[in-house]
C-alpha cells in the first residue's frame, strides 16, 4: 500500500513538473546551418532531458554489446568452477564413505576444473593413502609441502602414511616438522606427545604439554593431569639415580594433583630411603586423609625401619583407628594385627566383610584360623574360598594387573591407562611384574594340591 501511494505521488510530481516547464513564458532562438528555431524555454528543457536519457540508454546498450563475450566467458568460468566444487564435495563425501576409487576420480575432475586448488590435490593424496597407493600419495603430499597453506596438511598425510607402513622413525620426523611449523596444531601436539610417551621420553613429552594452550576448562584439566603424571614418571625414573630431582618432580606433581597416590608413594619412599621418617609420614598421612588408599597406609605402617610388629600395629591404629568401613583399609589393619599375633583383633576387624570376602581377606582369615586355633579344616576352607573369591583392588590397565602404577601400558604404549580398581572377573591376565599366571591360577597352583592331599581317598575307602 505504501509503495502504491509512493508511485502515485511521484507520478503526480513528475506530471506537475512537466506541466510547469511547458507553461514557462519566453522563447529560445537557435540558429543552426541556416535554420532558425524558436522553441519555448519549457519545451527546450524537456528536449534536453529526453536527449540525456536517450544517450544514457544508448550507452548502456552499447556497453552490454561490447561486454557480451567477456560476460559469456565469465559465465562459462563460473559454471566450470561450480562443477569443480561439486566434484570436490562429492569426492570428500565418497572418501568418508570409504569409496576410494570414486573419490580419486572426482578429485582428478576437481583438479581439471579448479586449477591450483590445493583441496583437490589433498583429496587425491588422501585417496591414494586409502587405496594403499603409497608412492602416489607420497608424491602428492610432497608436492604440497612447499605451499604454506597446505604444508601442515601434507605433513599430516605423510605422518599417517608412515604410521600405516609401521615406519615410526619417519613418522616422528614428519610430526616433529609439523610441530616446529605450528606448535599450536592439535594433531601435531597429540602425535608428538604420544610418540614421546611411547618411547618414555618424559621430559620431551612434558615440554610439549607445557607449551600447549588449552581452550576450555576440560582441556585445562587434562593438561594439568598430564603434567602431574609426567612429573611422576620422571620421578619414578630418577628415584634411585637422582633422588633429589625425583623428589622435586614429586612435589610439582602433587602441587598439580594433590591426591595423586603414585607420586606420594614415590616421594615418601625417597624420604624413607634418606631416613627422613617424619617427612615421609607427614606426606603419607596427608594423602591418606584425602584418598584412604591402602598402599598409602601400608607404606606408612612400614616406614620405620626395624620397627617391631607391635610398633607397626600401633602405627596402623594411629593412622586408621580401631576399625574401618572400607574393606581394603580394614585388610591392611587386620594384616598388621596378624603380624603382631593379635588374632582376635584381626578377626573382629574383618568380621563385617566375611559375607563377601575378597581373595586377600580369605587368605587373612585362613592365617587367623591357623594362627589362633590351629584349625586346619577351617584354614583349608578359607584357602579354597580364596580361589573363587572376588579379586582385590590393584592397578589395572589394558587388561594388565599390576601391584604398582605405571605411566604407560606395556601392551599398547598408551599413556595414563592404569587405574586403581577391582579387576573385572572376565579378565584373565598375567601379572605385570613378570608373573606367569593370573592371581586365580597362582592360588589354585599353591592351594589345591594341599587341599586335595588331605581329602579322603575314595578308592581306598571303597575297597
Amino acid at each position: 500500500m505504501i509503495r502504491l501511494i509512493t508511485y502515485i505521488v511521484l507520478s503526480l510530481a513528475i506530471s506537475l513538473g512537466a506541466a510547469w516547464l511547458i507553461s514557462l513564458e519566453g522563447n529560445l532562438t537557435i540558429d543552426f546551418a541556416g535554420y532558425r528555431m524558436q522553441p519555448s524555454i519549457g519545451a527546450t528543457i524537456l528536449a534536453l532531458i529526453a536527449i540525456i536519457i536517450i544517450s544514457i540508454l544508448l550507452f548502456v546498450i552499447f556497453r552490454k554489446i561490447i561486454s557480451t563475450p567477456k560476460h559469456l566467458a565469465k559465465i562459462a568460468k563460473e559454471k566450470k568452477k561450480d562443477s569443480g566444487i561439486k566434484a570436490l564435495n562429492e569426492g570428500y563425501i565418497a572418501l568418508l564413505a570409504g569409496d576410494g576409487e570414486k573419490a580419486r576420480k572426482l578429485a582428478k575432475q576437481a583438479q581439471e576444473k579448479l586449477q591450483q586448488n590445493s583441496g583437490a590435490k589433498l583429496l587425491e593424496a588422501r585417496c591414494d593413502l586409502l587405496l594403499g597407493d603409497m608412492n602416489n600419495a607420497r608424491e602428492n603430499y610432497r608436492a604440497l609441502i612447499s605451499n604454506p597453506d597446505t604444508s601442515l596438511a601434507a605433513l599430516h598425510g605423510l605422518f599417517e602414511q608412515a604410521n600405516a607402513q609401521k615406519r615410526e622413525d619417519v613418522a616422528l620426523t614428519f610430526v616433529s616438522k609439523a610441530y616446529q611449523l605450528d606448535p599450536s596444531s592439535a594433531w601435531a601436539q597429540n602425535a608428538l606427545f604420544d610418540a614421546m610417551t611411547k618411547t618414555q621420553q618424559w621430559q620431551k613429552a612434558l615440554d610439549v604439554v607445557t607449551k600447549s594452550s588449552p581452550k576450555n576448562a576440560h582441556q585445562r584439566k587434562e593438561k594439568t593431569r598430564k603434567q602431574a603424571l609426567l612429573r611422576t614418571a620422571i620421578a619414578q625414573e630418577l628415584e634411585n639415580s637422582d633422588p633429589s630431582s625425583a623428589l622435586n618432580n614429586v612435589k610439582l606433581a602433587l602441587k598439580l594433583l594433590p591426591d595423586f597416590v603414585p607420586a606420594a608413594l614415590i616421594g615418601a619412599q625417597i624420604h624413607i630411603n634418606r631416613n627422613e621418617i617424619r617427612k615421609a609420614t607427614s606426606l603419607l598421612r596427608r594423602l591418606f586423609n584425602i584418598t584412604k588408599h591402602p598402599q598409602i597406609a601400608q607404606l606408612y605402617i612400614g616406614a620405620q625401619s626395624g620397627a617391631s610388629a607391635i610398633d607397626q600395629l600401633k602405627r596402623a591404629k594411629e593412622l586408621i583407628g580401631e576399625k574401618s568401613d572400607d574393606a581394603q583399609i580394614a585388610l591392611v589393619l587386620a594384616n598388621s594385627a596378624i603380624n603382631a599375633y593379635e588374632w582376635s583383633m584381626a578377626r573382629n576387624i574383618l568380621a563385617p566383610f566375611i559375607s563377601n570376602p575378597s581373595q586377600n581377606i580369605c587368605l587373612a582369615l585362613a592365617q587367623i584360623e591357623e594362627g589362633q586355633n590351629a584349625d586346619e579344616g577351617k584354614t583349608r576352607n578359607w584357602l579354597a574360598k580364596a580361589i573363587h573369591a572376588p579379586r582385590d583392588f590393584a592397578w589395572i590397565g589394558d587388561g594388565i594387573i599390576s601391584d604398582v602404577w605405571e605411566p604407560i601400558s606395556p601392551i599398547s604404549g598408551k599413556f595414563d591407562v592404569f587405574e586403581w580398581k577391582t579387576p573385572p572377573s572376565a579378565i584373565s591376565t598375567k601379572q605385570f611384574k613378570g608373573a606367569t599366571a593370573s592371581p586365580k591360577e597362582q592360588l589354585e597352583e599353591k592351594l589345591l594340591p594341599s587341599i586335595k592331599s588331605d581329602e579322603p581317598d575314595k578308592s581306598a575307602s571303597s575297597s
